[in-house]
């Protein structure tokens, strides 16, 4: 089968779902929050699963793994933003989990393109 569009790259799906259950996350987090932790873990969370889709539309592989690679860099500044620290009611663990799966995942899409 072949990829035509980022929609179709499990990466992208996974890592939406990540944005998704970030924003449900959130939502839970203290109002004095919101233009701080709140809005950084949203932004980061949203620039993983957007630089995978610029990538995926880039033509060279040079291109096409830095923007991949930028999506790991978000990825790592989302596991920061966790707060697990913070003693918020935030359920890491999953959270963690999916950050962790998404970024085995990325690595295997890096892989794959610089072959």
């Amino acid at each position: 089968m072949s990829i035509e569009r980022f929609e179709q790259l499990e990466v992208w799906q996974a890592a939406h779902r990540l944005v998704l259950d970030v924003y449900k996350t959130t939502e839970g987090l203290p109002g004095d929050q919101k233009f701080g932790l709140v809005a950084q873990m949203q932004r980061c969370a949203v620039s993983v699963p957007a630089n995978i889709a610029e990538g995926f539309k880039r033509r060279g592989r040079a291109d096409k793994v830095r923007f991949y690679n930028f999506a790991q860099g978000s990825l790592e500044e989302l596991r920061y933003y966790l707060c697990r620290d913070l003693g918020y009611r935030v359920d890491y663990e999953s959270l963690a989990e999916q950050a962790e799966l998404v970024g085995r995942m990325l690595t295997g899409l890096i892989n794959s393109v610089r072959v």
